[in-house]
């Protein structure tokens, strides 16, 4: 009989992962809530870059957005020489979260409580009663503007995009990145102008790299989702690519739609309904622009924090924002460019359907991502095997494998230390 070891909070806890692969991961990796507290600080606060939002979203000087990088409340703003700044939502006062609205625009930033204010600099103008009233408190005579700005993060703006990082060494976003990824990466933001069309928001009762996981893992999509197997937008038997950075953190699942239907790949898959018919074919309007090239597909992850999403003419971000060890916040941003003609801004709306909290495919993985969780508290000495392909990591040009999720265990390891 097993006995489950729990480290009590406040305890050290122990090294959970005793073996010395990256193909068999500890259920403790997804519910230690010591864990979870070193990933904070390594990952999410350390030399890391984190998705912030679209350059799209804060037009105008003064325009913000509030989101948040792991546990940490942040505020992305233009200034007014055109610049995108990344603030923490922190008073220099007394920590006061103020800036509870999730978009809008101002003339400075307040704080409600005792009203500090800020430039969207993070700089701080002007204190109430700094100097006293009628002579008497105020506050000391060394108190100097200057020394009570708001934390001010690292900022990368690539083609549209934003990312941040906590750290003042982290390295350029190019080189963190990596050749591979980035050439995917810039597939899609190639500099056009960006046009947001909308968003969704959901909480997923599952640890943060679940999520993660189940974007790097090609083998589940042809048996999962009916969608994608039915329609062929997503089957075993797709020409498909598999990329990953040097480090095994990023990577890229490339892949082209399948025009026919090979029986080898739905043969007793269960989520396949080869009498299921649409009562609208315009879900399967898809138009081929010309800069997709031969992929009708891209997925691309950016540990720790974004999924990069082309699939056919939907596009959108979609964050990552850790809550607890058991349950993240997942946010689509879905977007078009300004370009579109009115039939693809259409088109792309339409089929954003597939996708998002209640998506005709989307709504599956929060759904297993929830049970996934659900076993590993049953018993914190399980292993998850992720060994489809082998046990090594590297880049593949088909889909029955795990490799990139093994590449991110393997780079997970190392930050770690565990």
């Amino acid at each position: 009989m097993n006995v489950a070891q729990v480290t009590p909070v406040g305890a050290d806890p122990v090294t959970p992962w005793a073996n010395d692969g990256c193909s068999r991961i500890p259920a403790r990796v997804y519910t230690d809530p010591h864990i979870y507290a070193r990933e904070l600080e390594r990952i999410f606060y350390g030399r890391h870059w984190s998705y912030v939002g679209l350059e799209a979203e804060v037009p105008d000087a003064g325009s913000f957005k509030r989101t948040a990088i792991g546990e940490r409340s942040v505020i992305m703003i233009r200034n007014r020489k055109g610049e995108i700044n990344v603030l923490e939502n922190r008073c220099a006062h007394r920590a006061m979260q103020f800036c509870q609205e999730r978009s809008g625009k101002v003339k400075t930033l307040v704080c409600p409580y005792h009203q500090w204010n800020y430039n969207y600099d993070g700089k701080l103008l002007g204190v109430p009663f700094q100097r006293g009233v009628k002579g008497q408190g105020g506050m000391p005579t060394d108190f100097a503007l200057e020394d009570r700005s708001l934390n001010k993060l690292q900022v990368a703006v690539r083609n549209g995009i934003v990312f941040a990082s906590f750290a003042s060494d982290v390295e350029p976003f190019e080189a963190y990145v990596g050749d591979e990824v980035l050439k995917y990466f810039d597939r899609t933001f190639d500099g056009r102008k960006l046009r947001v069309h909308g968003y969704s928001r959901q909480r997923i009762p599952g640890n943060w790299k679940l999520m993660m996981e189940n974007i790097k893992d090609p083998y589940h999509p042809g048996l999962l989702h009916t969608w994608f197997v039915t329609f062929g937008l997503w089957r075993a038997d797709n020409k498909s690519e598999l990329k990953m950075d040097a480090e095994g953190r990023h990577a890229c699942m490339i892949s082209r739609r399948s025009e026919t239907l090979d029986k080898d790949v739905t043969q007793g898959v269960s989520s396949f309904r080869e009498n299921m018919k649409l009562n609208d074919m315009r879900l399967l309007d898809i138009v081929h622009e010309p800069w997709w090239g031969q992929p009708t597909v891209c997925m691309t992850t950016i540990f720790p924090s974004v999924v990069l999403q082309q699939q056919v003419n939907s596009l959108s971000t979609r964050q990552i924002i850790p809550v607890s060890p058991d349950k993240f916040d997942f946010v689509w941003t879905h977007f078009g460019f300004e370009d579109d003609d009115a039939a693809m801004t259409e088109r792309r709306l339409r089929q954003a359907n597939l996708f998002g909290p209640a998506g005709f495919v989307s709504a599956d993985d929060g759904e297993v991502i929830e049970f996934s969780q659900d076993g590993f508290r049953q018993d914190p000495a399980f292993e998850t095997l992720c060994e489809l392909g082998g046990t090594d990591v590297g880049d593949t040009d088909h889909m029955v494998t795990e490799t990139l999720i093994r590449g991110m265990y393997r780079y997970w390891r190392k930050v770690m230390e565990l």
